[in-house]
């Protein structure tokens, strides 16, 4: 909801801004150069990128007209559903939880958090380092370092659409500036037309500098930046399971291990102690 808003200041600053000064809008409407500009625009980028890249991106871009995946209520979410698994190792042992996480589709216990359940990225993530711990062959070193190995690829593959997009932004004032100069080309082969005629052509070259810039800037370069945040706030929920499992690993009682887990969160979404606490109660209950 916010890119719309924010389009809509760009526009209406931008363009309302020309009418007060007395431009004709209409004079900003040119197909052509759009045509030239945008169409550029998606050749580069569908040659840049490879498939995977061009799958990735047109999945993320739906993503960035909604809110914010990975808020304060899912956070509690998560660290509930730690806190229960560590318990329950805890009192019962590694061996106890071993049909919750070969099937956690149908895990009673995971059922319990619908909002964790439904990213396959997170159960998988939780699921894959529970079963390590439960065989035993490997070491709190060991997992800590093939955890970092698993998050710095998770996000280089998160940032790929951000990267795409952002390369997007960055050549369109060069198009904008392609689709002037073939403006004024044509502008030089009409020289034998009135000035008035002229005027139109060249007011016709100079707005596709125009919307190379305004696109490159307005529309799509925030894009790139709220891709990017998206890839940001994905990685810290991993490293958020990585501090809990370490921690527990490391010796130390459930309560203690999702307290590691919270104080990594960003402080706009970190849930105070109280609060965690109180909902990991009311959760056990």
């Amino acid at each position: 909801m916010l890119v719309v808003v924010g389009y809509l200041i760009v526009f209406g600053a931008v363009f309302g801004g020309f009418a007060l000064a007395g431009g004709h809008l209409i004079a900003l409407f040119q197909p052509v150069e759009l045509l030239i500009i945008g169409g550029g625009a998606l050749g580069a980028f569908v040659t840049a990128n490879t498939p995977k890249s061009l799958k990735a991106t047109l999945a993320a871009l739906p993503g960035c007209l909604k809110g914010a995946k990975y808020d304060k209520k899912l956070y509690m979410e998560l660290m509930s559903l730690l806190y229960e698994v560590l318990q329950k190792i805890r009192k019962e042992g590694l061996m106890s939880i071993e049909s919750e996480i070969e099937n956690p589709a149908k895990s009673p216990m995971f059922a319990k958090y619908p909002a964790v359940a439904a990213d396959h990225h997170l159960t998988e993530f939780i699921t894959d380092y529970l079963r390590l711990m439960v065989s035993g062959n490997m070491n709190a070193f060991e997992i800590e370092n093939l955890m970092d190995h698993e998050i710095e690829t998770h996000h280089h593959e998160a940032e790929a659409p951000a990267h795409a997009v952002q390369k997007v932004a960055d050549g369109l004032p060069a198009f904008g500036i392609v689709a002037a100069v073939m403006g004024v080309v044509h502008t030089m082969a009409s020289v034998g037309l009135p000035p008035a005629e002229l005027g139109k052509l060249i007011a016709a070259a100079l707005v596709g500098t125009f919307l190379g810039i305004l696109l490159a800037y307005g529309v799509v370069g925030p894009i790139a930046t709220l891709l990017e945040s998206r890839a940001n706030e994905s990685t810290k929920i991993l490293q958020c399971i990585k501090v809990t499992l370490l921690a527990t690993l490391n010796g130390y009682p459930p309560a203690i291990a999702i307290e590691f887990g919270r104080k990594v969160l960003y402080s706009t979404e970190r849930p105070s102690f109280s609060e965690l606490e109180g909902h990991v109660k009311q959760a056990k209950r």
